[in-house]
C-alpha cells in the first residue's frame, strides 16, 4: 500500500511516500515560505524523483490537527483535492499521534506537546514498546500545571515531543518531575509519522473519503473567541 503523507500543522512542512511501513522518500522544508507555496510542489517533485505519479498512490494522508489553524487548512485542503480528483481514500491523522510514531523506538511513555498559547498545550500521551505506540489519553488542550499533576499522579517519566517540548520541560522539571527530550531532528512533526499513523487506520478499516475529511482544531480560533466575547459583552 503506497501512502502519500502531508504534514503542515506547524512552521515546517514535509511530504513523504511510503509503501506499507517502508519509507521510500521524504522531503522537509522550513524556509519561512507559506505552506500554500511549498506543500504541493514538494509532493509533485518527490513523486517525480521516485518515478511515480499521483495515480500510483493508494492512500492520501494528512496531519488533521491539532496545530496551526492556517497550516491545517492548507494541508487538509491539499489532501482533499488530490484524493478527490483520483477518487482515492484519505486518512486524517492526529498530529500528536504522528509525532509519537516518530519516537516509537523509545520504550516507555511519549508525551506529545504543542504550544497552544493562552497558558495551554495541545497534548496526548502514548506508550511505546519499541515497535508500536498505544494511546493513553485523547488529544486535548490542557494547562501545563494540570498535565504535571497528572504525570506525577501516574508516576510517569515521559519523553517529550513537539514544538512545546522545551516549554513543557521547563515547567514540568520546575514541578519536580523527571522528563526527557529527544534531539530536535526527532522532536518535531514529520510526514513519516503521518504515514505510519495512516497505515494503522488503513489496517483497521478506518479510512475516510475526501468529502468527509476535515481538520480538527480542538478549540476555537482567536477570531472566533473574540467574536463570542464581544457578543457576550452585549448581553
Amino acid at each position: 500500500m503506497k501512502i502519500l503523507a502531508l504534514e503542515s500543522s506547524a512552521v515546517a512542512c514535509s511530504v513523504c511516500l511510503t509503501e506499507d511501513d517502508h519509507l521510500i522518500a521524504q522531503s522537509y522544508e522550513n524556509s519561512g515560505l507559506t505552506h500554500s507555496k511549498t506543500l504541493l510542489p514538494m509532493a509533485e517533485e518527490l513523486l517525480k524523483n521516485c518515478g511515480m505519479a499521483l495515480k500510483d498512490v493508494d492512500v492520501f494522508a494528512v496531519a488533521a490537527g491539532p496545530g496551526s489553524f492556517t497550516g491545517l487548512r492548507i494541508g487538509v485542503s491539499a489532501c482533499k483535492g488530490l484524493a478527490w480528483a483520483l477518487d482515492k481514500p484519505c486518512a486524517g491523522v492526529s498530529t500528536l499521534e504522528a509525532m509519537a510514531w516518530n519516537l516509537s523506538l523509545w520504550r516507555g511513555e511519549v508525551c506529545c506537546v504543542m504550544d497552544a498559547r493562552r497558558s495551554q498545550v495541545y497534548n496526548a500521551r502514548f506508550s511505546s514498546d519499541g515497535a508500536a505506540v498505544i494511546r493513553l489519553t485523547p488529544d486535548r488542550a490542557i494547562g501545563l500545571e494540570e498535565l504535571g499533576e497528572e504525570l506525577k499522579r501516574d508516576g510517569a517519566v515521559p519523553l517529550l515531543a513537539g514544538d512545546g517540548a522545551a516549554l513543557a520541560c521547563e515547567a514540568l522539571t520546575g514541578m519536580g518531575l523527571e522528563v526527557h527530550m529527544p534531539p530536535p531532528n526527532l522532536r518535531f512533526q514529520s510526514a513519516w509519522g503521518v504515514a505510519r499513523a495512516a497505515l494503522g487506520q488503513a489496517q483497521a478499516g478506518e479510512l475516510t473519503t475526501a468529502d468527509q475529511l476535515t481538520p480538527h482544531y480542538h478549540r476555537l480560533s482567536q477570531a472566533e473567541r473574540e467574536r463570542l466575547e464581544r457578543e457576550k459583552s452585549k448581553h
